[in-house]
């Protein structure tokens, strides 16, 4: 199934704002993610109220307030289904504490002029505010296509269009090692000393939450980690495995992975300047010609693969898009696939993407 998708044709991807009729797919999705995989809730109920709250913010013409969440997903309109989901929260703790783990170094020196240097973790605040890519998953077999880099990168594309509503500072959770049924060698060696809880049990209070709540029980002081079991020095800043693949895009985008990990399982939290982002930073907004003219390619014709936006917040559509090497030109035809007419405007970006061969490149 991997080959048959990796030569989808793009034009069948839509990403889009999550609507009430979604909730059996994302229900479905949420489900279907491992241990740690995404902050969507599984109760139905939490994310009816998750799905409302993001229209409200889509729709809302009030100054924003920084507790917005924006919930996307992305349709596979040949086969007329919901095959991913992703997130914006505009300030991670959403007027609370976000608390993460900064890895820092301590070099002790010995009379004999001899240096040992430790690896600490500190609790802090450091990301608190920044907005926060949240809620990435997609199905298996869609991994390899360019619909993993629209269901990511589209996020971007929105924050460049309305900068206003979000940080300058942006940031995203990676999850970090845990097994099929919830063992996770971090939360066993840290949290759960503290808790009394399974990593799952933690997760599942969490979701939804800001883990503000178990920042503030844990000990305040740098956790040496040394004095951890070999299995949770070995998990810090370590990926689960089915999050290489955002976990690559973000890298590919210019996001820092070194500084953070999470609370709960180590996981690398990676963070950047939104300014200094790839698809941010090379973003433009483009008009709709009626028809191709030169240098805008006819379908099937060269040109260079485009994320591509609708600039209206209101009724905000992104797909992918072939753009002339030559004109910044949006044909009719992807203008169509967003809702918009002729001279509508859009904002494009440029994606480095060689379907077949496995992997995203940016």
């Amino acid at each position: 199934m991997n080959n048959e998708i990796e030569a989808m044709d793009f034009e069948r991807f839509l990403m889009r704002p999550a609507v009430a009729s979604d909730i059996d797919a994302i229900e479905r999705l949420a489900n279907a993610s491992a241990f740690g995989i995404t902050t969507l809730p599984t109760d139905r109920a939490e994310l009816q109220a998750r799905i409302q709250r993001s229209l409200q913010a889509f729709a809302s013409e009030d100054a924003p307030s920084g507790g917005e969440i924006y919930l996307f997903v992305l349709e596979d309109r040949e086969v007329g289904r919901i095959v991913g989901t992703s997130g914006i929260a505009a300030a991670a703790g959403a007027g609370r504490h976000f608390y993460s783990y900064r890895n820092e170094y301590i070099v002790h020196s010995a009379t004999n002029a001899t240096q040992t240097r430790i690896h600490t973790l500190n609790l802090c605040q450091d990301l608190t505010g920044a907005t926060l890519l949240t809620s990435f998953y997609i199905e298996p077999g869609y991994e390899t296509s360019v619909a993993s880099q629209l269901l990511s990168r589209g996020r971007l594309l929105f924050i460049a269009q309305f900068p206003e509503r979000f940080a300058e500072r942006i940031a995203a959770e990676s999850p970090g090692l845990a097994d099929d049924v919830g063992q996770c060698p971090f939360w066993e060696a840290v949290g759960q000393r503290f808790f009394g809880l399974s990593y799952p049990e933690a997760e599942r209070i969490a979701v939804g939450r800001t883990k503000d709540f178990i920042g503030q029980l844990l000990p305040q002081s740098p956790l040496y980690v040394a004095l951890l079991p070999q299995s949770a020095q070995w998990a810090i800043g370590q990926l689960h495995p089915v999050a290489e693949l955002p976990f690559s895009i973000l890298q590919d985008e210019g996001f820092d992975a070194d500084t953070y990990v999470d609370i709960f399982d180590a996981g690398p939290i990676v963070d950047a300047k939104v300014a200094g982002l790839r698809t941010v930073a090379s973003s433009r907004v483009a008009r709709i010609k009626a028809r191709a003219g030169k240098g805008t390619p006819d379908r099937g014709a060269p040109g260079v693969l485009h994320l591509m936006a609708s600039t209206r917040r209101d009724v905000f559509r992104a797909v992918v898009g072939m753009l002339g090497e030559t004109s910044m030109d949006v044909d009719a035809r992807s203008g169509h696939r967003l809702g918009l007419q002729e001279h509508g405007s859009v904002r494009v970006a440029p994606i480095e993407y060689m379907p077949g061969e496995g992997r995203t490149y940016d």
